[in-house]
Parts: C-alpha cells; sequence; structure tokens
C-alpha cells in the first residue's frame, strides 16, 4: 500500500472495533459472576506492538485506559524475547496493573509468522484471592493484606496451560469455582480478540495492517487537538473529599487537580493533593491517567470511538508518593478515589468554560455488596450492585435521574431479580429520593434508595466514599444531597454510615440511598410549570417548592397558584395555598 487508502483504513478500523465487541461478548456470556455478565466490570481492549490502545469495548472505562500502563508494564518486566505465541500473563500488582488486587489484566500477545503486532488485554473483578476479609477490604494497612499477587504470571506459555500457577490461583480464593471459571472466560476474550487480528492480518497483510494502525492513531490525534481548539483556554484549579481512608475515620481526604488547557494540550496535575493514606484509597498512577483521560475523552472525542491517538495532547502529573500515586506497600483495594476523582477535573474545567461542564453528580456509585455461606448450599455467597446517582444540572436543562456514575458509562447496576435469586435477601424498596436533586434554574437529577432485608446471616460492606460532603451545585445552583448508608435492624440499632463491613442477622435491613446532582442556576428562575411537573412526578415536595422555588402549589387542583407564586417570588410570603 504505496499510499494509505482511507478505505481499507476504515475497513480495518471497524474490523478492529468489532473484534473488540466480539471479545466483549464472549466474556459476557462465559462469565461466572454477576459482576462482569450484569454489571460489565471490566474493561478490555486491541493493541499494536508499541502497546497503543487500537479498538475497544464498552465497560468500565477508566480499567481501559489504565490498562495501557499495566501492558507496558508487562512488556518491561517480561521483555519482547519472553513473548510467544500462545503466551497468557496474568498481572494484579496494582502499581503496575493500575487497580486493586482483585482487579486481574489478562494479556495475550499476538504473532504473525514469529512477528510481534500486538496484543489483547482483558481486566476484570475477580470475587477473592484470599485477601483478609471476604469480599472486600475497607481497613488494610499494607499492599500485602489486600490478596494474592500475580507479578507478570504465565498461565499459559507457548500454549500449554501451566498448572502450577492454576493451582496457586486456585488455593488462594475462598470461591475456586467462580474464580477459575470468571479467569478462563477472561482467556477466552483474550484468544478471541488475538483470533480475529490474526485472521485480519492474514487477509491484508502484515504492511497495510501496520499502515493502517499508523493512520489510526494519527487520525485519533487529530481529532483530539480540534476538539482541543474549541475550548476556552486558561488554567484552574478544583479540589474535593472522600470521606476517609478507612482507618483515620474523622478525616477527610483531600484531592486536588489544577488543570491546564492550550492550544496543542491538556495538562492534569494532581500535586495539590493529600500525601499518601495509611488505608487503602491511594490510587496507583496508572488509575490517576485512567480517570484524567476519561474526562479528556469527553470533552473533546465523545462521539468518535476511543484510541490511543486520542490521548496524546494529554498530559497527567502526580507526585510519587501522593494519593494519586501510590508506592509500594500502600494499600490500595478501596479504588473510591478512582470514582470520585474525575468530577474534581470538571469542578475545576467548569470555572472556565460554566456552559459546558454539569455540576456535579451524587459523586460515588454507592456499591453494596452481601458475602456469606448461602444456606441453601452451604457454598460461600457473594453479590453486588452499583447505585444510579442524580447527575449534575447543565446550562442546557435538568440532570439526569438515577443513572450510572460517570466513572463507569459502561456499567450497569445489578437486577432485583437477580440479585434475590443469587443471594439470600429480599428487596423491599427501590425508589427515588424525593428533593435529593439540587435545586435550580435546571434542577440536579435524583438519588434512588434500595432496602435489602437479609434473610440469613452474612457480611455486609457498603463501598461509598462521599457522604460527608454535598455534590456540588453551579452559577447559583443548589448543592445535592449526599448519599448515606442506614442500617435499620428493628431493634435499638439503627447507623447512619458511609463505607462499613457489616455483620447483619436474620430480618436486618440495610437501606442504600443515592447522591443526587448539584442545580445549575437561580432556583427563582426555573418555570413554575416545571416545578408543578416535578411535584406531580414527586421528585419534588410541594414544602420544597414553597421554600427553594418560591412556587405555590394549590394540591387540589394540582395547578400553579400564580398570585401566590408571584408574591414569594417578590419576597412576599403571601396568602396562597402550599
Amino acid at each position: 500500500m504505496a499510499h494509505t487508502d482511507p478505505i481499507l483504513v476504515e475497513v480495518i478500523h471497524n474490523y478492529l472495533l468489532s473484534a473488540a465487541r466480539e471479545m466483549q461478548r464472549n466474556l459476557i456470556r462465559t462469565s461466572y459472576s454477576t459482576i462482569i455478565y450484569e454489571i460489565h466490570d471490566f474493561g478490555l481492549g486491541i493493541y499494536d506492538d508499541q502497546c497503543n490502545l487500537l479498538a475497544e469495548a464498552p465497560g468500565l472505562a477508566v480499567f481501559t485506559r489504565g490498562n495501557d500502563y499495566g501492558l507496558r508494564k508487562v512488556v518491561e518486566f517480561l521483555g519482547e524475547d519472553n513473548l510467544h505465541p500462545g503466551d497468557l500473563i496474568l498481572l494484579n500488582y496494582p502499581y503496575w496493573s493500575s487497580a486493586h488486587i482483585l482487579d486481574v489484566l489478562a494479556v495475550s500477545p499476538i504473532f504473525h509468522e514469529e512477528e510481534l503486532m500486538g496484543f489483547t488485554a482483558v481486566k476484570q473483578h475477580w470475587l477473592d484471592l484470599a485477601q483478609k476479609d471476604p469480599g472486600y477490604c475497607l481497613d488494610t494497612t499494607d499492599v500485602h493484606q489486600e490478596g494474592l499477587i500475580l507479578p507478570c504470571s504465565k498461565i499459559y506459555e507457548r500454549g500449554v496451560l501451566n498448572r502450577q500457577v492454576l493451582n496457586l490461583i486456585r488455593f488462594n480464593t475462598r470461591m475456586p469455582d467462580r474464580v477459575i471459571g470468571d479467569m478462563h472466560a477472561q482467556i477466552s476474550s483474550c484468544r478471541t480478540g488475538e483470533r480475529r487480528v490474526q485472521d485480519l492480518v492474514a487477509r491484508f497483510g502484515i504492511d497495510s495492517y501496520r499502515e493502517a494502525v499508523t493512520e489510526i492513531l494519527d487520525h485519533g490525534e487529530r481529532l483530539a487537538h480540534a476538539g482541543l481548539a474549541k475550548l476556552p483556554k486558561g488554567t484552574w484549579t478544583a479540589h474535593d473529599f472522600l470521606d476517609d481512608d478507612g482507618i483515620d475515620t474523622d478525616r477527610l481526604v483531600k484531592m486536588q487537580a489544577t488543570v491546564t488547557v492550550s492550544e496543542r494540550e491538556m495538562v492534569v496535575d494532581w500535586s495539590g493533593s493529600d500525601s499518601a493514606v495509611k488505608g487503602p484509597i491511594n490510587l496507583p498512577i496508572g488509575s490517576t491517567m485512567g480517570i484524567s483521560a476519561l474526562v479528556f475523552k469527553a470533552i473533546t472525542t465523545p462521539d468518535s470511538p476511543a484510541n490511543a491517538g486520542n490521548f496524546r495532547p494529554l498530559k497527567v502529573i502526580a507526585p510519587e508518593g501522593c494519593v494519586m500515586h501510590a508506592q509500594p506497600p500502600a494499600p490500595t483495594f478501596t479504588l473510591w478515589t478512582s470514582l470520585l476523582a474525575p468530577e474534581v477535573i470538571t469542578k475545576a474545567l467548569a470555572q472556565g468554560m460554566p456552559e459546558l461542564i454539569p455540576a456535579c453528580s451524587g459523586g460515588d456509585v454507592f456499591d453494596v455488596m452481601g458475602v456469606g455461606i448461602h444456606p441453601d448450599t452451604g457454598q460461600y455467597w457473594l453479590e453486588a450492585t452499583n447505585e444510579g446517582v442524580g447527575f449534575g444540572a447543565h446550562a442546557g436543562g435538568d440532570g439526569e435521574t438515577g443513572i450510572m456514575h460517570l466513572s463507569e458509562p459502561g456499567c450497569r447496576n445489578n437486577p432485583i431479580e437477580v440479585l434475590e435469586t443469587k443471594a439470600p435477601w429480599l428487596i423491599e424498596a427501590y425508589a427515588i429520593r424525593q428533593d435529593s436533586g439540587g435545586t435550580g434554574q435546571h434542577r440536579g437529577g435524583l438519588g434512588v434508595l434500595r432496602s435489602y432485608r437479609f434473610l440469613a446471616d452474612a457480611a455486609c460492606l457498603t463501598l461509598v466514599k462521599k457522604t460527608r460532603t454535598r455534590p456540588w451545585g453551579m452559577a447559583g445552583g443548589g448543592d445535592g444531597v449526599q448519599g448515606e448508608v442506614i442500617v435499620r435492624p428493628g431493634t435499638d440499632r439503627e447507623e447512619i454510615t458511609g463505607a462499613v463491613y457489616e455483620h447483619m442477622q436474620p430480618g436486618e435491613v440495610l437501606v442504600n440511598c443515592s447522591g443526587g446532582g448539584g442545580g445549575w442556576g437561580d432556583p427563582v428562575r426555573r418555570d413554575p410549570e416545571a416545578v408543578l411537573e416535578d411535584v406531580r412526578m414527586e421528585y419534588v415536595s410541594p414544602e420544597a417548592a414553597r421554600s427553594e422555588y418560591r412556587v405555590a402549589i394549590d394540591l387540589e387542583r394540582m395547578e400553579v397558584d400564580e398570585a401566590a407564586t408571584k408574591a414569594l417570588r417578590e419576597g412576599d410570603s403571601g396568602n396562597g395555598t402550599l
């Protein structure tokens, strides 16, 4: 191909995208755990021989970009000379893999006639690897409390299963059947992508393939620069807080980002963040790169598939030893820092581009996990789900209600029917949280609540790190209502908590309440008819309509009392009907 044929480039690019989606389908259809096939807690992609992302499929977005760093560490640690056809490598050393120990990265090198031409990579959550607590660790102080470490271990070498590594995994998990089953699904996904790329090269030739790859990445960069050119230029700083580190529960942990947008690049500098903390919320640098890339992608090239070229104009700075750049042996298990941090970046950007950036969302994924011995099987059970949150309002309208947090755009939550089938609990309520959205000319989206009644002894974990600070509003809009977790046992014990590891007795109830998004603009400027519709939908209470929006509702006729509303908005309490 003397000159790059644009039609052939598109054919190859779309074939790679299709191959990545086939990897995703394979993984979902063959995995054992709902966290994979229902929630989509994975990230996968196809890479060239320089570890550049060429194609991905929807999953946990920060995983996919974090995989880039982990893949480079695999090649650096093993060396290209030690990579062979048929190899399959497992990595979960957090400071390399860009996640915690239970998020295991599988890497498959792709060869064409003994020539290395790329990789497939799949990261997914494994249920258990002998970490100190079943399910999840909230209070580790050292990485060696967090489970079995796999440092670029070959589970397959030249196509032959390494039974020593397999047995090491099998004997270091409380749930061997599900863990090994999920691992094989992950390996199968890698192999699927590997075969598809080999088929592609066999069809078009290695030279055409390599030239197309170069053009795919260069085009991705051109798109990113075009998007960057449209943004306001400047430097802005913002910060936000996690509730605590899991050890020092009285101390908020600060994340700070300084974002600079210039003609040629965007720099995200985390230097103002707190130093590494004692508890397990320290973030590996690859994950920090991933969350920064997520926001950069959203504001520059949101409508095109991701590839490494999209991120060439992005620079990420995080000093070693800060909470955003963990160093061994700092604990990293509770990676909620990576979920809250993207909105620190948007909070900084909002100062320079308020018409483009929404207010803060509910701020967390509000995950609930149950784990124990199932009374029907006598085996360990573990089920979990993330909760939808309210999204922040923006200059163009209201925030969305009850959708997945912006850190996990390709993920879903677990359906009630699945949770009740797989686990000994009963979902007694699932509802929108009235008045949880921040007030404003445009209202913040609402959070939701879900109540779990435990039907057997179990441990209950709530993975929540934004309950002490409220989701911020913009342009005069009100803050959203932060989330909370309530343990309501029906005795004299009632506790309002954030992240917690509680033993639950049969009959006890846990209520998980997710946060609402911040509002945008002065609430008194909201259209009274929009407020009325909010009251009809029970998004806003009649009391809040009157006190926050200065709108009086005639509840018998279910219409706006225009005279009373005018008096309220002109500063007179009036004598209208509430």
